[in-house]
């Protein structure tokens, strides 16, 4: 590290958790998110601030309006732009130390899979099941670490993917779950609720880079904003589970 990334890294550096190393572990970590939304918007600005050395954004949709009332990393000037090139000037403005990569495309599964050979870690910030199962295939195959989250209404929660572990995937979970479920489109969420669940997956993204306390994989995160309540409940592995058994 030079004298400026010293400085604007110094308060992790204190840490004894992170120290220098911790810090040269996320500056050298390549790290994608999926879905530049509600979660994906923490997600990436605390990686950036973080010092995440890559981050590769995945989104092929563009900035309307109503996503402005939970989507912290785009702006009322930038609707109509790409949610990708809108995330990278917040991120360059924030941290111009970051190299950003701009996905505009809808990753399939063969893409996923090739891309994953140049990836550390996979940050799922969607909205729908299809997808998610499509990430979670591709890390178990490929071995690839991967923090899922989702929010709607006012719940949400966090499930990791340690493939160093030998616990439940995200199918371990929902199995064959349809998109029947709740949406944010059709059932509204408040955007605390959203920044709240991707702050929770950028802090796993860097407990997991750095390599801090116990991993969280094996367990399902809960949180009920109306109570202002978290659960941590044991996820236990499937043994029929169709991608990671």
């Amino acid at each position: 590290m030079n004298d400026d990334e010293l400085l604007r890294y110094s308060r992790h550096i204190l840490l004894p958790d992170i120290d220098i190393e911790g810090q040269e572990r996320l500056i050298a970590s390549r790290v994608l998110i999926i879905g530049m939304g509600g979660l994906g918007s923490p997600i990436a600005l605390y990686l950036a601030a973080a010092g995440i050395g890559q981050l590769t954004l995945a989104d092929d949709d563009r900035v309307e309006l109503s996503n402005l009332q939970r989507q912290v990393i785009h702006s009322t000037d930038r609707i109509g732009e790409l949610k990708v090139d809108s995330a990278k000037q917040a991120i360059q403005a924030l941290n111009p130390t970051v190299t950003v990569n701009c996905l505009s495309t809808r990753l399939t599964k063969p893409s996923l899979t090739t891309l994953l050979g140049s990836i550390d870690l996979v940050i799922d910030a969607t909205d729908n099941f299809e997808t998610r199962f499509i990430i979670n295939e591709a890390c178990v195959e490929t071995n690839t670490a991967a923090i899922f989250g989702a929010a709607v209404q006012l719940e949400g929660q966090v499930l990791v993917y340690d493939p160093d572990q030998d616990n439940a995937c995200y199918q371990c979970l929902y199995g064959s779950a349809s998109d029947n479920a709740l949406n944010c489109a059709e059932n509204g969420v408040a955007g605390p609720v959203v920044g709240i669940i991707g702050t929770v997956q950028a802090m796993e993204a860097i407990r997991l880079i750095a390599g801090i306390g116990r991993s969280s994989s094996g367990y399902l995160q809960v949180f009920d904003a109306k109570q202002m309540e978290w659960l941590k409940l044991k996820l236990p592995k499937n043994p029929h589970c169709e991608t990671c058994s």
